[in-house]
């Protein structure tokens, strides 16, 4: 019993503890110091051994500007511990008052203290840090590792570099480190990264890289190379980082895998040349079954975007070959899903890729890869404007999967059907529910036509415009471009309500793009900018005529304003991080 009693006061005098802890620091945050110093000196004498409760109580003095009882209180544990760190609080002290010539010699002392023990640099220097004072710690650490080799504080030096602003050795310290400590690489990648997202960092970012490519070039070691394609990576500068993974691979076939990732890192950036020349070089460099039969797949898609009716027959033979090859089991689902949706979806033949997704759900899948071929099933039946059919399967997938990821893309879907067909009421539903599905992606585009109905709704209680618009969305997603354009061009030229013409603007522009009619599709854009700079497709309209103008058109001089009022004007777009990205590649701050 007794030791029950025991453990309980423990916990209860912990409880205490912890609560006249947190008590002290909430009066000192507030500048209540007279409060807290009461508690932190009964804090400090019940743990006389606490260096923290002894520099807040001298804190609080500091503070209240009583800077000769502060002395004397560290003065008295100097005599008694003689530890070294209380000569910078002692100096810190005079410091506060101005009387320079005691805080240095005291400054002076703490670091002598090194000379006499290296291991006093652990408490000295980072005393030194909490008062802010970097310079003093870098002498403190440089000081120890004069007197013992063995150490290294090349991180601590580095990130005190950074605070003085001298980046180019705050990178030489870092990347040092990492090099001599491989184990802390993230470590190091992380402090890197942290430089290289903010706002006024585009010098660091090119000094960084500077860096890297000197010690690549000065040391053959691999380790130069991860680095250096690394940080392309976080440059999204796929094609530089698959530079250097050549290299790698040449010197070490053991890195391979780092290529297959570069490549679907690029392929999920859109990034697509990039992606296709990656697994080009991929199919001609691994024997590995399924890792051909990813890139095959990749290339085929891409193929289908940029093809025409006179390809087709070429593409629908490299499917075959394939599935001939590797078969049609659940190792290939993923090309036969493929197939089927080449078939209905641009060889206008629906009954066989319905026919191609039944005879895939005859094999051994899991609920996973069912739901994958359900899900192109739906699409298949929804091409054919069979929307209740098309709604069944996406809501078995609904069930199925209940709260997943695909399940909440099913949900997507059959809010799309109902916009398809015109039930917009129940399309709003699905919609309302979806806005905040913990897929980004699936909220944005839910969110999008969730508003898309709730404004053109506002305006025309008929929803007639609306009617003409989702009919004319349907037209594209069956692929027939042709009748989507004309009932596009026909909301514009003839119906009046407002709230519809800068969307199907944008829609218009869109589809020219996709036709590679760039000319046109700028000329829509610019009618958004100029006609509805208020709207919610102003940001895109921007962003997009941008595009055409660095990408495509490779005149700088018009695609640099219209970026710069993205970044400047629409913080909140989806498209501002690659905006800034591209002003800032376009006004010379990163070397491309």
């Amino acid at each position: 019993m007794k030791k029950v009693f025991a453990f309980i006061a423990l916990i209860w005098s912990v409880a205490v503890f912890a609560q006249n802890e947190q008590l002290a620091q909430n009066y000192f945050e507030r500048g209540e110091f007279e409060k807290a110093l009461l508690i932190y000196q009964d804090l400090e004498a019940s743990h006389p051994g606490n260096t923290f409760f002894l520099q807040k109580t001298v804190a609080c003095y500091q503070q209240m500007q009583q800077y000769n009882k502060a002395e004397e209180l560290i003065n008295e544990r100097l005599e008694k511990t003689k530890r070294p760190f209380l000569y910078v609080e002692l100096g810190y002290n005079y410091q506060l008052q101005g009387n320079t010539e005691k805080a240095e010699s005291n400054y002076e002392k703490a670091i002598n203290s090194i000379n006499e023990n290296a291991t006093n640099v652990y408490a000295v220097a980072q005393n030194f840090e909490q008062k802010i004072l970097p310079e003093r710690a870098i002498k403190a650490y440089e000081t120890a590792t004069a007197i013992n080799k063995s150490m290294n504080f090349d991180y601590q030096t580095a990130i005190l570099q950074g605070q003085l602003g001298n980046m180019d050795l705050m990178i030489e310290k870092l990347l040092s480190f990492a090099y001599n400590n491989p184990h802390n690489l993230p470590v190091v990648k992380n402090q890197l990264s942290r430089f290289m997202m903010q706002d006024a960092q585009e010098s660091f970012n090119e000094a960084l890289r500077k860096a890297l490519l000197v010690n690549t070039q000065k040391n053959q070691d691999i380790f130069w190379n991860e680095f250096l394609s690394w940080y392309y990576v976080q440059q999204k500068d796929y094609g530089k980082a698959f530079i250097q993974q050549k290299a790698i691979f040449r010197r070490d076939p053991n890195t391979f895998s780092n290529i297959i990732t570069l490549a679907r890192l690029a392929a999920e950036e859109n990034e697509t040349e990039t992606a296709k020349e990656i697994f080009t070089y991929i199919l001609e460099n691994s024997d590995v079954a399924s890792v051909q039969l990813y890139a095959h797949q990749y290339l085929i898609s891409e193929d289908i975007k940029d093809a025409n009716e006179g390809d087709f027959a070429a593409i629908k033979q490299r499917i075959n070959d394939l599935l001939e090859q590797y078969g049609s089991g659940p190792n290939t689902l993923d090309l036969q899903i493929l197939k089927a949706d080449f078939e209905a979806f641009h060889l206008k033949e629906s009954n066989t890729g319905i026919a191609t997704l039944n005879q895939a759900l005859e094999i051994g899948l899991n609920r996973y890869q069912k739901a994958e071929v359900k899900m192109k099933l739906a699409d298949i039946l929804l091409l054919d404007e069979k929307f209740n059919q098309a709604i069944i399967y996406y809501a078995q997938i609904e069930d199925e999967l209940k709260n997943d990821e695909v399940a909440h893309e099913a949900s997507l879907k059959v809010a799309k059907a109902s916009y398809f067909k015109g039930d917009f009421e129940w399309a709003q539903k699905q919609l309302k529910v979806l806005k905040s599905s913990s897929s980004q992606l699936i909220a944005n585009d839910a969110l999008e036509l969730y508003l898309l109905i709730i404004d053109n709704t506002v305006e025309d209680s008929t929803q007639t415009a609306l009617k003409k618009f989702a009919r004319a969305d349907y037209k594209l997603y069956q692929n027939k471009k042709q009748e989507a354009l004309d009932g596009f061009k026909d909301i514009l030229a003839n119906d009046k309500t407002e709230s519809i013409q800068d969307v199907t603007l944008l829609r218009v522009g869109r589809m020219y793009e996709d036709l590679k009619q760039y000319d046109l599709a700028l000329q829509y854009y610019k009618q958004i900018i100029d006609n509805y700079a208020e709207g919610i497709y102003i940001d895109e309209a921007l962003f997009y005529s941008a595009e055409i103008y660095n990408k495509i058109l490779e005149d700088p001089e018009k695609a640099m304003p219209l970026y710069e009022k993205v970044i400047f004007n629409h913080e909140d777009s989806i498209h501002f991080v690659e905006a800034r990205k591209q002003y800032r590649r376009l006004r010379g701050d990163a070397n491309s």
